[in-house]
């Protein structure tokens, strides 16, 4: 009955033709305000193991909260997790010339990973600590900014967004929807470039198709 009565006093409150929305569903106007009080929560997070594990600290996504592109890796690596920013290392810097190349600057873009805490010697996320980190913040994330395209950047990424199992190098390079009509572009992680310097020209086919796509 509290609630009940929150509510409709809610409601008497708000302007002539106001709409309820479910909270989930609700636009968020301050983008930016609301991940900030987002990642506030969670400074000092200890839901997963990986809050024992070594992490010097929490790695919260960074960029443009309004932009319609958002890039999602796996997790924080050494460079991550000493500076506290998202693709800072050999990789961050490859993934910065890609963005650039692909006419964008880091700062017009969104960039988060998986899990916000390094894994211990930058292992893959067990299921339990990318679940756990999805629940509590990525998808959060996501419902406030909204992109129209997120670009997964390897298997993790993919198959913690999708549940997909097969081989990223079967499903790269085609967009999946993913809700609220979101398309995914699942592609390589640039740590993989690194290693594998030829499959940058597939990447940037990715690249192209999702540039195409948000000039529509």
């Amino acid at each position: 009955m509290e609630k009940t009565k929150k509510y409709f006093d809610y409601l008497i409150k708000q302007p002539k033709g106001f709409l309820y929305q479910d909270a989930e569903k609700e636009k968020v106007t301050d983008k930016k305000e609301a991940l900030e009080k987002l990642y506030a929560k969670y400074k000092k997070c200890k839901e997963c193991p990986l809050s024992s594990q070594g992490r010097t600290q929490v790695v919260f996504g960074n960029g443009n909260p309004n932009t319609k592109l958002m890039f999602i890796g796996e997790g924080p690596g050494k460079d991550e997790d000493a500076q506290g920013e998202a693709f800072v290392g050999r990789a961050g810097k490859l993934l910065t010339k890609i963005i650039t190349a692909m006419g964008f600057e880091r700062k017009d873009l969104y960039i988060s990973n998986v899990v916000k805490c390094r894994p211990p010697n930058n292992r893959t996320p067990l299921p339990q600590e990318s679940q756990t980190c999805k629940k509590l913040i990525l998808y959060k994330e996501i419902n406030i900014i909204q992109p129209t395209i997120i670009c997964t950047l390897g298997a993790c990424a993919t198959q913690a967004l999708l549940g997909e199992t097969s081989p990223i190098s079967k499903i790269r390079g085609d967009f999946i929807n993913f809700k609220d009509n979101i398309l995914i572009m699942p592609t390589f992680h640039p740590a993989y470039l690194l290693r594998n310097p030829d499959s940058k020209k597939l990447v940037w086919q990715d690249m192209q198709k999702i540039i195409e796509k948000l000039t529509i």
